[in-house]
Formats: structure tokens, C-alpha cells, sequence
């Protein structure tokens, strides 16, 4: 598929600090692309580039094979961003927001109803936003965003604030909108999210590009054999966690499992957190 972003060297300071540190990736048409880093790491600048609303220092930006900044007029009508703080009209009803922006936009109004059904709005549209929940505001920005059916849908922590049910429902949409054709781009700090719904998954560490890969190839690469094994000694229940790629520590647990009465033994799950602190050298916070 072809690249629909391209980041190449991308620089943006203020002041003396660089956020963004010479960042290349390119995310393909119909990808859920997802950018994983603690706060800090340089994400909601680099979508803040992409949606306009930062000029890069230095490097290359396209979207849909324009040039960012200088033909923004024209990418324009090609993306939703879905920030991570809301801006509704509190004294309006869901559906009002929504029939405002389609107004502004020349949307049929018919689309206001598809997408409050779509994100389980239905019920509560005449209500005003001031009396929803904090789910519901986020689910309210997510469906202004989508009104439009746009080719590129930017989302900043997409699933903040959201209940089980409710994240289980986003991240079902954006899947649904991937296989429509539409890229998907979201920044995280959410690791079960990245391994759950994304194609590719960036790495970010103090604006710079640590790594980008799929979650398989990651856990295919990184993921480590070690089982964690409890046994019983007089009473008392120890605990050990080894290696089994280092000769000793597999010998260490024939041991235990001959002579130990063993209360527990299972494999460690593979945690993105391992992995990040093993790519950058910082503890994921």
C-alpha cells in the first residue's frame, strides 16, 4: 500500500529544547499506526505537525503526497484529530454539536445519526453535553471526528476515560475503519492497547525514534525465556524467576523441580515494558 504519511528528519524545538529530535517513519493507507511513549516522548508534537498546528523546525512532512505546511489548505479536509482535551458546546445536546459541525462542514445531517448509533450515543443525543459522563464527552469527540468520513483520523490517547465496554467498542470501530480503507494514527501510553489493535507500533523516547515494528515481530524479537516457579520449604513459599536461554538457571529449575515441592510454574508473559525499558534504558511511567 502506499505511504499516506512520510515524517522525514522532522526537527521541532522551542527554544533550546527539541521535542522532536529527526524523526523518519512512514505510516502505509489503511494502517492502524500507533505511537507509543511515555509523556514527554515527543507524540502530541508530532501530531500537532500533522494536523497544522505546529510548523516543524527542520525536515520533510507529507500527507497524502502534499507538503505540510504549504499545501495545509488542501490536507485539510482529508483528516479528523481527535485531541486529548474535549471542546463541546455544553449547553447543546450531543446531536446539536454534531449538526453544527456538520453544517459547517456541508455534511448531510443524515451522517449525525449514523455515527452517534455507531459510538452507543443514540439514547442520550438530545441530552446536553454538560450531563454526560466523561465517556460519553470523549465518545461525542470521537464521533464529530468521524462525521466527515475522513481518508486520515488522528487520535491523541483515544481511549482515555473510557470504561471497558466502551474502549472494547473504540477500538472495534477503528478497526472497522482500517479495513474501509481509512489510516488510523494514535498515540499511546497504553501498551495493552498498542499490542491489541495496531499494524505497526513507534517507539518514542525524548523525541527521538527508538524502534517501529509490528507487536508480533516485537514480542518475536524481544520477548525472553523465563518461567517463574514457586516452591514450598519448611512451611514457607519462595519464589525464583529464570532464564531458560542461560544453562545454570535451566539447571537451577531441573533442580527445584526435583527436590522442591513446587506450588506453582508458569512462563512470564511478554510486557511491552520490558521491552521498552531494554530499548531506551528508561523505566516506562
Amino acid at each position: 500500500m502506499p505511504d499516506v504519511i512520510v515524517l522525514d528528519q522532522l526537527v521541532v524545538r522551542f527554544g533550546r529544547f527539541v521535542a522532536v529530535d529527526r524523526l523518519s517513519l512512514s505510516v502505509r493507507k489503511g494502517e492502524l499506526f500507533g505511537f507509543l511513549g511515555p509523556n514527554g516522548a515527543g507524540k502530541t508534537t508530532t501530531i500537532r505537525v500533522l494536523i497544522g498546528g505546529r510548523a516543524p523546525s527542520s525536515g520533510r512532512v507529507e500527507v497524502a503526497g502534499l507538503r505540510m505546511p504549504q499545501q495545509f489548505d488542501r490536507i485539510k479536509p482529508l483528516f479528523g484529530y481527535v485531541p486529548d482535551t474535549e471542546n463541546h458546546i455544553e449547553e447543546f445536546s450531543g446531536r446539536e454539536n454534531l449538526e453544527l459541525f456538520a453544517r459547517l462542514y456541508d455534511i448531510p445531517l443524515s451522517e449525525v445519526g449514523r455515527v452517534l448509533a455507531k459510538l452507543e450515543l443514540s439514547e442520550a443525543a438530545d441530552l446536553p453535553v454538560r450531563a454526560y459522563s466523561k465517556g460519553m464527552r470523549r465518545k461525542l469527540l470521537i464521533a464529530r471526528e468521524i462525521l466527515h468520513r475522513p481518508r486520515i483520523l488522528y487520535l491523541d490517547e483515544p481511549t482515555a476515560n473510557l470504561d471497558a465496554h466502551s474502549t472494547e467498542l473504540v477500538r472495534r470501530m477503528l478497526r472497522e475503519l482500517v479495513a474501509d480503507g481509512t489510516t488510523v494514527f494514535i498515540t499511546t501510553h497504553d501498551m495493552q492497547e498498542v499490542e491489541q489493535i495496531c499494524d505497526r507500533v513507534a517507539i518514542l523516547s525524548r523525541g527521538k525514534l527508538v524502534e517501529c515494528d509490528t507487536p508480533t515481530n516485537f514480542v518475536t524479537r524481544h520477548a525472553e525465556r523465563k518461567v517463574a516457579v514457586q516452591y514450598e520449604r519448611s512451611g514457607e513459599v519462595l519464589r525464583e524467576r529464570l532464564d531458560l536461554d542461560a544453562e545454570p538457571e535451566r539447571n537451577r529449575l531441573a533442580d527445584i523441580v526435583r527436590h522442591e515441592s513446587c506450588v506453582r510454574l508458569h512462563s512470564q508473559e511478554f510486557q511491552f515494558e520490558d521491552v521498552f525499558l531494554k530499548l531506551t534504558g528508561q523505566a516506562y511511567t
